[in-house]
């Protein structure tokens, strides 16, 4: 298939699937959904493969395997629009990843008519009543259309080079007055639009029950010019913590322990503390950005474990309310966040009252969507 390039569809942002995570990114097994289409469609040997996402997105795929990212738009057609800029080969095919069962036989009967038209869709007839507002209209003309279809690039160029927007490359096909040809679709390519939708699909699998772990530690030294905010918590002790943010060191541990359990990188990556952005910035704002992220990446967070080492200021009297701020920030009980205290010894930076370390533990597993 070296004349052919695949383009799959994933930059939505699952507004309709109205859950925390976003439905590309639902485990199936031990595969987030777009890899789990991707690796279904590697059998057709195309010429290229090429994902298309959000910006943000694509820097965490990029760890999962080795296709062709582009960053979408706004819309659909944007997206795709995005994606033919790096398509080279005469045809494309293009399908969405929330159409995650691939029938094979559908998708051979898209490539082998290929030459009967500029753009082949495979399509469902209807045999329910339909009515068009308070009248019945005849269903034999009516088509349900599916994905994936197959397209000759140039003439998908031209089609999609309007600021009309459609919905499928057929409808932009059909409004530039190019051929369609219609091949038989497949009842088992059901796409994937609100969250009942996953169980009526019959590839998915529950995720695999996999525990991820991640350490994270940070350090800083005293400033008597600051205040000190530890775990979400002001504490008045007449000095705080020398940071280019607001220097909660225990919300920094938690952050590069949440990042390192997915592998989604370090807190430096996020809020570079070069950044004028993040000058002063409320670390549990960083915070919540850093779960909303991890949440819609298709992870639950279990428990945070953190250990903090310090000569000064006294934390346990201030470990309650931190578990108590910290649990609302993460989405977990309060009874799933563990503050530890404990001192140097006297010993090192931290013994002579130069400043403060903590240590951090997070576990997470994968959202098993199977349950509800």
């Amino acid at each position: 298939m070296k004349d052919i390039t695949l383009v799959l569809l994933a930059a939505g942002n699952s507004t309709r699937f109205a859950q925390k995570v976003k439905k590309q990114w639902i485990y199936s097994d031990n595969k987030p959904l777009w890899l789990m289409v991707a690796s279904e469609f590697e059998c057709y040997d195309f010429a290229k493969i090429i994902i298309v996402s959000s910006h943000e997105e694509i820097k965490y795929m990029q760890n999962f395997a080795d296709y062709v990212f582009v960053t979408g738009g706004d819309s659909r057609q944007e997206s795709l629009k995005n994606a033919l800029s790096e398509v080279a080969t005469k045809y494309v095919i293009v399908s969405d990843v929330a159409r995650c069962c691939i029938d094979h036989d559908m998708v051979s009967r898209v490539i082998e008519a290929r030459e009967l038209g500029d753009c082949i869709v495979p399509v469902l007839s209807i045999s329910d009543t339909v009515y068009l507002g308070d009248t019945p209209i005849n269903r034999d003309e009516l088509k349900i259309i599916q994905t994936p279809q197959l397209s000759i690039t140039n003439v998908l160029k031209d089609a999609i080079s309007t600021n009309v927007e459609y919905t499928d490359e057929s409808s932009s096909m059909v409004a530039s007055g190019h051929r369609v040809h219609f091949v038989l679709g497949s009842h088992n390519a059901h796409k994937i639009t609100s969250f009942n939708d996953i169980y009526k699909i019959p590839c998915l699998k529950p995720p695999v029950q996999k525990i991820m772990v991640g350490f994270g530690i940070d350090t800083h030294t005293f400033d008597e010019t600051k205040t000190m905010v530890l775990g979400g918590v002001k504490i008045d002790c007449g000095f705080g913590l020398k940071a280019h943010s607001d220097g909660d060191a225990a919300i920094h541990a938690i952050i590069d322990a949440l990042l390192g359990a997915t592998g989604m990188g370090d807190i430096g990556e996020y809020f570079p503390d070069t950044d004028i952005v993040y000058k002063g910035a409320d670390s549990k704002e960083l915070l919540k950005s850093v779960v909303e992220k991890i949440y819609a990446f298709g992870f639950e967070i279990n428990n945070i474990d953190i250990t903090i080492v310090a000569q000064k200021p006294k934390i346990t009297p201030h470990k309650l309310e931190m578990r108590k701020v910290l649990a609302n920030l993460i989405g977990i009980g309060t009874q799933f966040v563990n503050i530890k205290a404990t001192t140097s010894e006297d010993v090192g930076f931290v013994g002579r009252g130069e400043g403060l370390t903590v240590h951090a533990v997070s576990s997470l597993s994968y959202k098993n969507w199977s349950k509800n």
